[in-house]
C-alpha cells in the first residue's frame, strides 16, 4: 500500500512540474493572435454557430501554452515566481468569478430590467485567470 501511495505521489509531483519548452511560448502567442484575428474576421462573415466556441477554446489553449512554457533560463527563482503568480491568479480569478456576474446583472438591470440575468461563462473566467497569471508572472520577473 505504501508503494502505491508513493507511486501516485511521484506521478502527481511529475505532473506538477510539467512545462512546455520555451519555443511553445511563441507558438502560444501565434495561436492567440490567430484566434483573435479570426474572431474579429468572423464578425464580417456569416459563420456556423460552432465557430465561436471553437475559437474561444483555441484562444484559451494559446494562453495556457504561454502560461506553462519555460523561460529561457528556468531556475528556482522562476519556479517560485511562477507559483506565486498562479496563486495570485487563482485567488483573484475566484473573486472575479464571484463578483463579476452580480456587477453585470446590476448594469443590465439598469439598462434592460426585463432581460437581465446572472451569467458567467467558463471562457471569461479561464481567460481572466490565465491573463492575470501571465501578467503577474512578468511583473514579478521584472521586479527581481
Amino acid at each position: 500500500m505504501k508503494n502505491i501511495c508513493e507511486s501516485e505521489r511521484n506521478k502527481l509531483h511529475r505532473w506538477g512540474k510539467f512545462q512546455l519548452p520555451n519555443k511553445y511560448k511563441k507558438i502560444g502567442w501565434a495561436v492567440i493572435i490567430g484566434a483573435f484575428v479570426l474572431m474579429i474576421a468572423k464578425k464580417f462573415v456569416d459563420e456556423p454557430t460552432w465557430v465561436k466556441p471553437v475559437l474561444r477554446n483555441v484562444m484559451i489553449l494559446g494562453f495556457l501554452m504561454v502560461s506553462i512554457s519555460k523561460e529561457k533560463i528556468e531556475d528556482e527563482l522562476m519556479a517560485s515566481l511562477r507559483a506565486t503568480s498562479y496563486r495570485l491568479a487563482l485567488i483573484i480569478g475566484v473573486l472575479y468569478a464571484l463578483i463579476q456576474p452580480y456587477v453585470t446583472y446590476g448594469i443590465e438591470s439598469l439598462l434592460d430590467p426585463v432581460n437581465a440575468k446572472i451569467d458567467n461563462g467558463y471562457f471569461q473566467v479561464l481567460l481572466y485567470i490565465l491573463l492575470v497569471q501571465i501578467m503577474f508572472f512578468h511583473a514579478l520577473k521584472r521586479s527581481t
